[in-house]
């Protein structure tokens, strides 16, 4: 038997997941997810895939996160027609959040070409299109978490829950030819032991391979009770300085999370004295699909027969207009919006009417990847741009690491130590600091073959 994984995304950074697997006839690729952090990296996106459209056979995804699904449309537009297997779910929240990535590529590069036009170059074509990740939707096959598909010929995979966002799964992939068996784990994104809204991760007990992520292997979650009164701390303080709150979120996972916490300690943290807006299309439509999924995790995040939050004081907010209402709003506005690292959407225009008045609170509530406006802000730099206008930072920022919908250090070496046979595990999605700092903790806790993954390696498996 013979099967081969390349590591081709996601090597000593954080987004752009990519792998291929080969076996002695077929290719599929593990993940297809954009590069992100900057323009210079993100041009990367551009670059061929690592093996002929023509030979890919099957795309399997772990989960909906534009870093892991994104460049699904371009590999449709390309010219790939085969099946992408992934969760039910997910497959619901890439219908909402494909064709939105596809719509900031074309809204990108207009404004490119624009910059363009005025320097005599020539315009530029958008990564791919809105029209190109609806179309890509029709290859998606759903896959209910615990099913057995065959994929290719001998190769077959199963999903778990990761408990990272809705829908997001650990891979369990598995090679037979009649005389042997292997198998591969792939963890996609694990969950945070603490969090909210979803279940812990499956943990497996055996494994040929293992490629696990290493996002948060160099820390250690501040005690969730501790992170809680952080935030009731950041709403007692706003609301004496009678400003507003913005809170820039990942729109599925993280969104949903705060809603839960918001509804939970309601009265606890005085959120009966402020307007709380969700001002994100996506995000909406996604707490619509956490709603219409809600067996998939144990949480009450809504009330009775509804798919809205349980906050009296909530209000989504859909269109432009409305939007542009909030910003009428000076004081007592908690404004969840997109995107997460503050590389564009709503966000840009609370920023622009807020981030220069020191009664506004800016609360940091997820990963911020180098190269992003958000990692600049959580880095202290004193001022920002937007539109070519030159904004100064007069906010108090707040960095809340305790919601993370990533499992920190110690979620991480425990997961592995399910493993009963201790097989080879190669880590990936992390900065090389995490790594360097998960991969010691493995080798000297449970004395783990554990390797960094570099991009371009090729293993056996």
């Amino acid at each position: 038997m013979s099967i081969e994984l390349e590591f081709c995304g996601a090597t000593g950074e954080v987004t752009g997941s990519l792998y291929v697997i080969r076996t002695a006839e077929h290719s599929v690729l593990l993940e297809c997810g954009l590069i992100q952090g900057g323009r210079a990296a993100e041009e990367r996106n551009r670059d061929p895939f690592p093996l002929p459209i023509e030979d890919i056979d099957a795309v399997i995804l772990s989960h909906a996160h534009i870093d892991h699904s994104g460049r699904v449309p371009l590999l449709v537009r390309r010219g790939y027609r085969g099946p992408i297997y992934t969760q039910n779910a997910t497959r619901t929240l890439c219908e909402i959040m494909l064709p939105d990535s596809g719509y900031l590529n074309e809204k990108d590069a207009e404004w490119e070409n624009k910059k363009r036009a005025k320097n005599g170059k020539k315009p530029i074509e958008p990564l791919y299109t809105q029209e190109d990740a609806e179309n890509s939707l029709s290859q998606f096959e759903s896959v209910r978490y615990d099913e057995l598909v065959e994929v290719v010929p001998g190769v077959t995979v199963r999903f778990h829950d990761a408990g990272h966002i809705l829908g997001s799964s650990i891979v369990e992939l598995r090679f037979a030819d009649g005389t042997h068996t292997r198998t591969l784990i792939f963890s996609g994104d694990l969950g945070y032991r603490d969090a909210p809204v979803m279940d812990p991760p499956y943990r497996p007990k055996h494994a040929d391979v293992v490629l696990m992520e290493s996002t948060y292997g160099d820390r250690l979650h501040r005690p969730f009770a501790e992170t809680m009164e952080e935030l009731g701390s950041v709403f007692e303080v706003a609301s004496a300085n009678q400003g507003n709150i913005l809170i820039p979120a990942f729109t599925v996972g993280r969104t949903q999370d705060l809603l839960y916490l918001m509804a939970e300690h309601f009265d606890e943290w005085g959120l009966g004295d402020w307007t709380i807006f969700l001002d994100s299309p996506m995000g909406i439509e996604a707490t619509e699909a956490y709603a219409k999924y809600r067996h998939l995790y144990g949480v009450k995040l809504f009330g009775p027969d509804s798919h809205l939050p349980d906050l009296p004081n909530f209000h989504m907010t859909r269109t432009t207009e409305e939007s542009m209402m909030i910003n009428q709003v000076k004081s007592g506005a908690i404004i969840i919006a997109g995107s997460g690292m503050m590389s564009g959407g709503r966000i840009h225009h609370h920023l622009k009417n807020n981030i220069w008045n020191p009664a506004c609170h800016l609360v940091i509530v997820g990963y911020q990847a180098h190269g992003t406006l958000g990692r600049r802000i959580v880095d202290g730099t004193d001022k920002i741009k937007l539109w070519g206008e030159t904004y100064p930072v007069r906010a108090s920022v707040h960095t809340i690491g305790g919601l993370s919908a990533h499992g920190d250090r110690q979620d991480l070496v425990e997961w592995y130590a399910s493993f009963e046979n201790r097989p080879p595990v190669y880590l990936v999605h992390g900065e090389p600091r995490a790594q360097n700092a998960l991969l010691e903790h493995l080798k000297s806790e449970l004395q783990a073959p554990a390797i960094i993954a570099e991009r371009g390696q090729k293993i056996k498996i």
